[in-house]
């Protein structure tokens, strides 16, 4: 399952990245349920996220249901990249899953910092290919993985997110029901 921008493996430009956001952020504090980007509303934000975990949600096109997405936790960025970069609607809307105290970045601030010079353009080029990968070993999950696989990967990479969110939520992350992930639970736990 997807690693977005995880610290312990960030390249020096995604490090560097990170610096820019500590030299130029705002430091915000977010509480539980308030909202960095709006779908269909312009995008404005990247945002290192220092404490929290941060959940992206979309609105199905024919159903109007609230589709989970993708997460941001500590160490990782948030954004709904690259349409924060032109201002252009949000296609999630991207909400504190807990308190959450981040390092905000506004698109118009990076686009400037992309254009400083070729380094600052290969960062823009590097982050765009992680994203790219992320999405794909996304795509590859949703289809080659079984729930099961992609719940335990799941709970590697945030293992008290059951603590956090809703079981019909971290249900509608994995793409299966409610009752699909009651049935691998009741599996887990009674060792099937």
């Amino acid at each position: 399952m997807e690693q977005k921008y995880n610290t312990s493996g960030l390249g020096t430009e995604l490090v560097r990245l990170r610096e820019f956001c500590n030299q130029e952020g705002e430091a915000v504090t977010y509480c539980k349920g308030e909202l960095l980007e709006h779908q269909d509303e312009p995008a404005k934000w990247i945002a290192y996220v220092e404490s929290g975990a941060f959940k992206y949600m979309t609105k199905g096109m024919s159903d109007d249901k609230t589709h989970i997405t993708w997460f941001s936790f500590k160490g990782e960025f948030v954004a709904d990249y690259p349409r924060f970069l032109y201002g252009r609607p949000a296609q999630s809307t991207i909400e504190a899953m807990m308190p959450s105290r981040v390092l905000r970045v506004s698109g118009e601030s990076l686009r400037q910092f992309f254009s400083q010079d070729i380094e600052a353009m290969e960062i823009r080029a590097i982050i765009a290919e992680h994203i790219l990968c992320q999405f794909h070993e996304r795509y590859i999950d949703l289809h080659c993985a079984t729930p099961r696989e992609r719940y335990d990967m799941l709970m590697q990479r945030c293992p008290g997110i059951v603590n956090e969110l809703p079981l019909n939520a971290i249900a509608s992350f994995l793409n299966i029901t409610p009752k699909t992930l009651s049935m691998l639970r009741r599996d887990i736990t009674y060792g099937k």
